[in-house]
C-alpha cells in the first residue's frame, strides 16, 4: 500500500482559535486551500506546507508526516 500524507493541521489551527478563512488570509491562499489540505483531499506543494508552518508556527514535521509507508 502507498503511503498517504497525514496532517494535524486542523489541530494547530485551532489552538491558535483560528477559522480556516483566517489561516488562509495568514498564508495568503485561499480557504478552499486550507479546507482541502486539512481534510486529506489535497497534498501540498513544498511552498505551500512551508506557508502552513510558518503561519502555525511548527515545523513541517510537525504538521505533516506519512502515514501506512511500506517498507522499501
Amino acid at each position: 500500500m502507498p503511503a498517504t500524507l497525514e496532517n494535524h493541521i486542523g489541530h494547530f489551527r485551532e489552538q491558535r482559535g483560528w477559522t480556516q478563512a483566517q489561516l488562509a488570509e495568514v498564508m495568503g491562499v485561499s480557504r478552499k486551500t486550507v479546507n482541502t489540505v486539512e481534510n486529506g483531499v489535497f497534498c501540498p506543494s513544498v511552498v505551500v506546507a512551508l506557508k502552513f508552518a510558518a503561519a502555525l508556527g511548527q515545523p513541517v514535521e510537525a504538521l505533516f508526516q506519512l502515514e501506512n509507508e511500506s517498507a522499501a
